[in-house]
């Protein structure tokens, strides 16, 4: 029966390794097997490796328990388990094991659910309010340590080629001048710059104001971030969301965005981005990602010149696109055709969990392609 519960738990997608099924059925037999209250405490102690599973987990404990409760009656009994929904209350396991005032009543199971895993996947242009609300707590849990590139500062090494004759002689005087511990210096890591344009055309209005959330969760959390706005013009808006009040932040940025839910000039917005920022030095050597369905206003021959030279100082261009989920996606658009050949990687960006899916872009450490 114990087997049973470790056999739903990985059926719904939970890590459990064979080491905590034992610990599992050493728990259940210190604490004995008779009590639903010490199955449930050795199972989720055992088996739960980090918070955000318990939830599941509950899912997983109460329905098994209906069907082991079911499966005790015997094919005589035709009692069966009632499992009501419950999403807001912990699971009603603390105490005793509850049972039922009349002995023809039918036991209530009660099952806990989550819109978490539905939200995750749910496009934002079809949110509603009240989703967006418990989205915003989703961000908080969004962490982006980005990519690291090689510093010129030198930091203390036990191993290196680089010898440190200041710290080795002074290591040496606790051993009456004896050099018998060197000590030698090698290059530190940084993360690199994070750049983000991201295009708050009409077109792109339903994505535009969770993407600017999400800008917000990324600047606040670490540094070297910079983020603009793309319309008809281009707008820096890292200052706005520095703050770290998200509403006050998000209502800042939107008040210095004059041309919100406006046209598209990739071309021109891109060219202005790298004359006075971006060749200069805010994307040499930095994670630059475009966040834009590719529809431009523009002459296509501007977007490919200004992308060419991006993708000449950058160390990858990212190219986020909501429309990319969709069936029978095909980039079409003259934007879009004609900024692909200078990406480096081109992903979706429709929902929480291609956000989560763009942040392990973003941390990842590739091969830089070498353009001819």
């Amino acid at each position: 029966m114990l087997v049973g519960l470790i056999r739903l738990l990985r059926a719904s997608g939970l890590a459990v390794p064979v080491g905590s099924s034992v610990m599992f059925a050493a728990a259940v037999s210190a604490v004995g097997g008779d009590r639903a209250t010490g199955v449930y405490w050795a199972a989720r102690a055992t088996m739960c490796r980090r918070p955000e599973d318990v939830e599941q987990f509950d899912v997983c404990f109460r329905a098994w328990f209906a069907g082991l409760s079911t499966a005790l009656e015997g094919p005589g009994d035709s009692v069966a388990a009632i499992i009501a929904l419950d999403r807001a209350g912990p699971p009603d396991i603390n105490g005793e094991d509850a049972a039922p005032n009349d002995p023809g009543e039918q036991p209530i199971v009660t099952v806990r659910f989550s819109r978490a895993e539905i939200l995750a996947h749910r496009d934002f242009a079809r949110y509603s309010e009240a989703d967006h609300h418990e989205a915003r707590t989703a961000f908080r849990d969004l962490r982006i340590a980005g990519a690291r590139r090689r510093s010129r500062r030198l930091a203390p090494a036990h191993t290196g080629r680089q010898p440190d004759v200041r710290r080795t002689m002074r290591a040496a005087m606790r051993t009456e001048g004896e050099p018998l511990r060197r000590v030698y210096r090698a290059p530190q890591s940084k993360p690199r710059r994070l750049v983000v344009l991201c295009d708050v055309s009409g077109s792109m209005e339903p994505y535009a104001r969770v993407i600017v959330r999400f800008l917000h969760a990324a600047v606040v959390a670490r540094g070297e971030v910079e983020a603009f706005a793309m319309g008809t013009r281009l707008t820096r808006m890292t200052r706005e969301l520095s703050n770290r009040d998200p509403d006050a932040a998000i209502g800042a940025a939107a008040a210095r965005v004059t041309d919100w839910s406006g046209g598209t000039r990739l071309g021109e917005t891109l060219r202005t981005f790298n004359d006075r920022w971006g060749v200069r030095g805010m994307a040499r050597g930095a994670v630059v990602v475009i966040v834009s369905d590719g529809w431009d206003r523009g002459e296509p021959e501007v977007l490919s010149e200004q992308m060419q030279r991006l993708a000449r100082v950058a160390h990858r261009v990212v190219w986020v696109n909501p429309l990319k989920a969709s069936e029978g996606f095909a980039p079409l658009a003259a934007g879009m055709a004609v900024a692909l050949p200078f990406v480096d990687d081109f992903v979706e960006g429709h929902s929480l969990a291609s956000l989560a899916d763009l942040i392990a872009v973003i941390d990842a450490q590739p091969v830089r392609k070498v353009r001819v």
